[in-house]
């Protein structure tokens, strides 16, 4: 297959006609049981190879017709861990020859269930050659079963908050506790599960997506047809089984809440649970002590908990009338292949396991790296559709939530639902930066592969197809502004970077004055900020960037020596880690022309630890209070003259104030936020808010809000 460095995206449009138009919705729903039928058989999700020959809950396919006259389209949502492209696309042919959907016009998705025979051949598991072309037939089974029960329709959307059921995974490690990836070198930064032991960490990698989506359709008379769930959360796992893992246990638990139970008059009720974007999500939130975990939750316990937030949020919804549009690109990406010596170190350990089954995860790696160096490249499928005034958009990797957060806060519907593992299984698909994290998620292989870039041109590709169904241009995201954001452009800064940014390597500024600074690698992005009620408004939540060794710079050189720094801080080492926790600013000349003027850090070790530091060169003064881990701070810095002061939390007493000694120091033009000048201990955190004022600011104009 030829290689291409530039993905031309080439969008397949299926009367894309306006929101406004009138259209009669038709709406057919069906579930067809896809249980294996031959035992035992080989099972995905693990990363050497195991196979089942118990069932504890059916396997099954379930899927929604669509019609308004002009447009059919199809969606299924299969209990599958994943499904290849080849393999879907021969699903597609055969579902067309079966019903008057044209293949372009099948969505078709896993749940990712880590409990279902195995479709797709990866890491250590092969595709089950005997289950495979069974499921085949029934999907095609299930679109032609929904296309058969269409009716008049109407549909309606609702969302609801159940951030108590996901959470983040993937934990950023100290850079001290590194940890060795399957070639033997120590590269993992960012982990699966490493919050477990919180002396290993600074924090979350990135932010969850805590959206319940729900997209409803009923007939004419009321009664429901199906619901489209989808939400962002790996799987449960635990079960002793053949399982739909939670996915199968809330679907059913719709019909069993929403469905007429008496009607034998028309097609039952069909309620499904998609796939969010959940790469680097699972359901324990490892923010909360162990002690405090509930580890005792049943996956049943943990499916009627989200039934209970759905049926509420179902009870708000309005229906409409709506047409229908959908649109589909197929994009070659390239694979991360070996270099020279890795594949010599692959070809050792694949030429000594002979004609066996990998047993180690070095062997598995191994065995991965020969694959993608066979087949360099792949083509993947991204679509979108519209239903009225409700989007969906698809990615076939696991993907992460804040990718999905990109698709739902640019695209031009506000009601939009991502969809991931749809129309393929190539991977994880990490954001560029998290790429110099490391980790699972990053390791070259089937299950990860993808270009570093493929992030970016994946939602590049995704924004493009929600334009083409909507007629509109994607929103701009921008975060709204509360009065805590009033009070500090209240106060003239000359620079403000919320640090709201989905990616790098640029923060915007704020203030009006086109100050953008820079971030350098190892940032994380887009995570939770400080006082979301104060910063923000309706509810949106406040963002900050998490530093992991990186820092941000900017160059103002009218500072001199009157100017006030003021911005918010989140420690993420243990303070007894290294001598200096972490530097929050510096400002000062390149290294190579000396360490600047002023430096404000925290304490650590034996040195003030858990202390707000200032460091002028000559010496080191401390404050008294010490600063919780994990805790969100407000710092004001103010340099008047030789005097400088730095207040905490709004305190109109300083916590530190000294005089320095009067140099030409004050005509340093850098600014360096979460490291030192000189690149030492750099800040392992998050940092917020930062404004730079080129006078005297007071505690009192900020007015700091108290709280977490």
């Amino acid at each position: 297959m030829k290689l291409v460095s530039t993905v031309v995206v080439t969008i397949v449009l299926l009367s894309a006609v306006s929101p406004n138009a009138i259209a009669e919705l038709r709406a057919g729903a069906a579930v067809v049981d896809a249980t294996p039928i031959q035992f035992p058989v080989f099972v995905n999700g693990g990363m050497t190879s195991r196979s089942l020959d118990v069932v504890k809950t059916k396997i099954n396919v379930r899927a929604i017709v669509l019609d308004d006259g002009k447009t059919r389209l199809g969606i299924a949502v299969v209990d599958s861990c994943m499904m290849a492209r080849p393999f879907l696309d021969e699903v597609k042919q055969l579902a067309s020859q079966r019903t008057q959907l044209r293949p372009e016009r099948i969505l078709i998705s896993a749940t990712h269930t880590h409990s279902a025979p195995a479709s797709m051949s990866c890491l250590g598991t092969d595709a089950d050659p005997t289950y495979v072309p069974y499921l085949r037939e029934k999907i095609a089974e299930a679109l032609a079963a929904a296309e058969a029960n269409l009716e008049s329709a109407q549909v309606g959307w609702a969302v609801a908050n159940a951030a108590e059921y996901t959470a983040l995974r993937r934990w950023i490690r100290r850079p001290d506790r590194l940890a060795a990836d399957p070639f033997g070198n120590l590269t993992v930064r960012a982990n699966m599960h490493a919050g477990a032991n919180w002396d290993d960490v600074t924090g979350e990698s990135g932010p969850e997506d805590p959206d319940l989506s729900l997209i409803s359709f009923r007939a004419k008379d009321g009664r429901p047809i199906a619901v489209l769930a989808n939400f962002s959360m790996h799987y449960f796992s635990g079960e002793q089984g053949l399982s739909a893992d939670y996915f199968g246990l809330f679907s059913d638990g719709l019909k069993a809440r929403l469905a007429h139970n008496d009607d034998t008059l028309h097609p039952p009720f069909v309620g499904i649970m998609s796939h969010g974007c959940s790469g680097d999500i699972w359901r324990r939130d490892y923010r909360v002590p162990a002690d405090q975990r509930n580890e005792q939750l049943t996956i049943e316990a943990y499916a009627d908990g989200l039934l209970d937030i759905a049926t509420k949020a179902y009870e708000s919804i309005d229906y409409r009338d709506a047409d229908l549009a959908m649109a589909e690109t197929r994009m070659e990406l390239k694979y991360r292949v070996a270099d020279t010596q890795r594949l010599e170190w692959a070809q050792r350990i694949v030429d000594g396991i002979g004609d066996r089954l990998p047993k180690t995860s070095e062997e598995v790696y191994a065995k991965e790296q020969l694959i993608l160096h066979e087949r360099q490249s792949t083509e993947i499928v991204l679509q979108a559709l519209r239903i009225g005034d409700i989007a969906i958009a698809t990615t076939p990797n696991e993907t992460y939530a804040l990718t999905g957060l990109k698709l739902k806060l640019q695209s031009p519907l506000p009601q939009t639902m991502v969809i991931e593992l749809a129309n393929g299984g190539d991977g994880y698909i990490p954001p560029p930066e998290q790429h110099l994290l490391g980790g699972y998620n990053t390791w070259a292989a089937r299950s990860a592969g993808l270009e570093v870039q493929a992030e970016p041109k994946i939602v590049a590709a995704g924004l493009q197809l929600l334009e083409a169904v909507a007629g509109n241009p994607r929103r701009e995201f921008k975060q709204s502004q509360g009065p805590a954001v009033t009070a500090i452009l209240s106060a003239k800064p000359i620079a403000y970077w919320r640090l709201d940014e989905f990616a790098g390597p640029h923060a915007s500024d704020s203030s009006g004055h086109d100050r953008v600074a820079q971030y350098e690698p190892e940032v994380a992005y887009f995570l939770t900020g400080p006082r979301s009620d104060a910063f923000c408004k309706g509810g949106e939540d406040n963002r900050a960037a998490h530093f992991a060794g990186g820092r941000l710079r900017s160059r103002i050189g009218e500072l001199g020596d009157h100017y006030s720094i003021s911005m918010w801080f989140w420690n993420g080492l243990p303070i007894e880690a290294r001598t200096v926790t972490g530097w929050l600013f510096s400002r000062g000349h390149d290294f190579s022309q000396g360490f600047g003027a002023e430096h404000v850090g925290l304490g650590g070790g034996e040195n003030h630890p858990g202390k707000i530091l200032f460091h002028d060169g000559d010496r080191i003064v401390a404050g008294p209070t010490s600063i919780e881990r994990w805790t969100w701070n407000h710092l004001l810095f103010v340099r008047d003259g030789q005097q400088i002061r730095i207040h905490l939390n709004g305190e109109a007493t300083p916590e530190i104030e000294a005089a320095i000694a009067a140099d030409d120091r004050a005509n340093a033009e850098q600014l360096f936020f979460g490291g030192h000048c000189s690149g030492e201990s750099s800040w392992e955190g998050r940092l917020d808010e930062i404004a730079v004022f080129d006078r005297v600011v007071s505690p009192n104009e900020l007015t700091v809000p108290r709280g977490k």
